[in-house]
């Protein structure tokens, strides 16, 4: 799933529930959303997104290899693949993905033959402005050093409030348009090695490029418009 936003509203919004009609669309599939270990320690918030099919693990790779091993299959591990650090990119008019180096769930979906399916949201990011913080400013430095410290972001993001839509922390109303592409099939094997991670991640790549590129005009990316991949 691609991008991850602020706060991952349309991976939450699509697979977490049956607002979007996920059962009818893709029948015999159950998905569940990959979340960090955090979420799950605050009370009752961590029974609510339960609730929704989300899954942990002190390793992600724990919790993405028994979605997949999962007898019959039929389980979907969705993954924001640009986790924590992508949220400090995503503001209005960003199509910054972190990407280039994450090849875990490469990696994984090699192990257990598991077809990897590109997700992309438009206007996932048009949800929240966030406070100003290039590389290199003062605010990313602390941003990137709590990450590291608690394994969370925190984007310093507002938007608007319930009776006014000049400042608060509820999102702006945007539409969120998620396209889903073709599934990449991919044959098992246990013990993948570099090379046929990197080839699939590079086909990975052409093919999420791809998508963006067949519907950008639809939903409002102007044409000159192009995914940075860091």
């Amino acid at each position: 799933f691609h991008p991850h936003g602020v706060l991952v509203a349309g991976a939450f919004g699509n697979f977490c529930t049956e607002a979007t009609g996920f059962g009818e669309l893709f029948p015999g599939l159950t998905p569940h959303l990959l979340m960090l270990p955090f979420w799950f320690r605050l009370p009752l918030f961590r029974d609510y997104i339960m609730s929704g099919g989300e899954q942990r693990g002190n390793c992600p790779v724990f919790s993405v290899s028994y979605l997949l091993g999962h007898e019959g299959g039929g389980q979907v591990a969705v993954i924001a693949v640009g986790g924590p650090p992508e949220s400090l990119e995503a503001r209005p008019g960003a199509l910054t993905l972190q990407i280039l180096s994450r090849k875990g769930f490469i990696k994984a979906a090699l192990q257990h033959g598991a077809a990897l399916v590109p997700v992309f949201s438009f206007g996932e990011n048009e949800l929240f402005h966030q406070v100003p913080n290039p590389r290199g400013s003062l605010v990313r430095a602390v941003q990137e050093r709590l990450q590291k410290l608690m394994g969370l972001a925190l984007p310093l993001f507002h938007a608007r409030g319930v009776f006014q839509y000049s400042f608060g922390l509820l999102p702006f109303r945007r539409p969120i348009h998620t396209v889903v592409g073709a599934p990449i099939l991919v044959p098992r094997t246990p013990c993948p090695s570099h090379q046929a991670v990197d080839r699939l991640h590079a086909t990975y790549l052409e093919r999420l490029i791809a998508l963006f590129e067949e519907h950008k005009t639809k939903y409002g990316v102007p044409p000159e418009k192009h995914l940075n991949l860091i």
